[in-house]
C-alpha cells in the first residue's frame, strides 16, 4: 500500500469512528447474575443520579476509545513495518468493540456522547503520528503500554465508582480492562522502550483534562 492509499485508509478511519455508528465482532460483556442477561437489562433499577453518573463515567470510557483509533490508526501511518502495521490493525478491531459497547450502553442510560470527539480524536491522531515519526518503532510501542497501563487504571477506578448494581457496564469495564492489559502486553514483546518519565506524566496530565472534560461535555 503506497502513502497515499494509507492517508485514504486514515481518513476513512476517522469517519467510521467519528460518525459511522460501530459495530462490535464479539458479544457484549455480562455479568452471570440472576436477571442479568447483557448489557442494559438492570437498567431500570437505577436511580436518575446513578443512571447519571454511570452514563457520564461510560461517556468517558467512549472518548477513551475514540482516542484509541485515532492512536492505532496515526501510529499504523507512522511505521513502515508490515509486521507491527498488522499488530496495531488488530489491537484497533478489538478497540472497535470497546467502542461499540460504551456508545450502546451510554445510549440505554439515556446518556449521550461527548460533543468534543473529533477535538479528542484529531487531538489523539497528531500524538501518535508524531510520537511514531519522531520516535520510530520503538517508542511507539513503549507510548502503547504506557497508555494501556494508564488506561486500565483509569477503568478500575471507575470500577469503584460505578453503582453497585449497575453490573451491566461494570461487565464492559472488566472485560475492557482485560483486552487493555493484552495490548500492553503486545506492545512490550515486539519490542517496546520504556518512555521517558517526563512523557509518563505529560500524557497522566493530558488524560486527566480529557476526563475530567468529558465526564460533562
Amino acid at each position: 500500500m503506497n502513502h497515499t492509499d494509507s492517508l485514504i485508509c486514515a481518513f476513512d478511519d476517522a469517519l467510521r469512528t467519528l460518525f459511522a455508528k460501530p459495530h462490535a465482532s464479539r458479544a457484549t460483556p455480562s455479568h452471570s447474575s440472576p436477571g442479568v442477561r447483557a448489557s442494559g437489562s438492570n437498567t431500570t433499577s437505577l436511580s436518575p443520579a446513578e443512571a447519571e453518573l454511570s452514563g457520564a463515567l461510560m461517556r468517558v470510557n467512549h472518548v477513551g476509545e475514540v482516542c484509541a483509533q485515532a492512536l492505532y490508526s496515526a501510529q499504523r501511518l507512522a511505521t513502515n513495518n508490515p509486521k507491527l502495521q498488522a499488530q496495531f490493525k488488530a489491537a484497533s478491531q478489538e478497540e472497535t468493540d470497546h467502542l461499540a459497547w460504551t456508545q450502546t450502553r451510554i445510549e440505554e442510560l439515556g446518556g449521550h456522547t461527548s460533543y468534543l470527539n473529533p477535538l479528542w480524536y484529531a487531538g489523539a491522531f497528531a500524538i501518535g503520528y508524531g510520537v511514531g515519526k519522531l520516535g520510530k518503532d520503538a517508542l511507539s510501542l513503549g507510548f502503547v503500554v504506557e497508555t494501556e497501563r494508564q488506561v486500565e487504571s483509569h477503568l478500575a477506578s471507575h470500577l469503584e465508582r460505578l453503582p453497585a448494581n449497575d453490573t451491566a457496564s461494570k461487565a464492559i469495564v472488566v472485560q475492557m480492562q482485560k483486552d487493555e492489559v493484552q495490548h500492553a502486553q503486545d506492545a512490550l514483546r515486539a519490542g517496546a522502550s520504556e518512555l521517558p518519565q517526563a512523557l509518563k506524566t505529560l500524557m497522566s496530565c493530558t488524560a486527566k483534562v480529557m476526563t475530567t472534560v468529558a465526564h460533562h461535555i
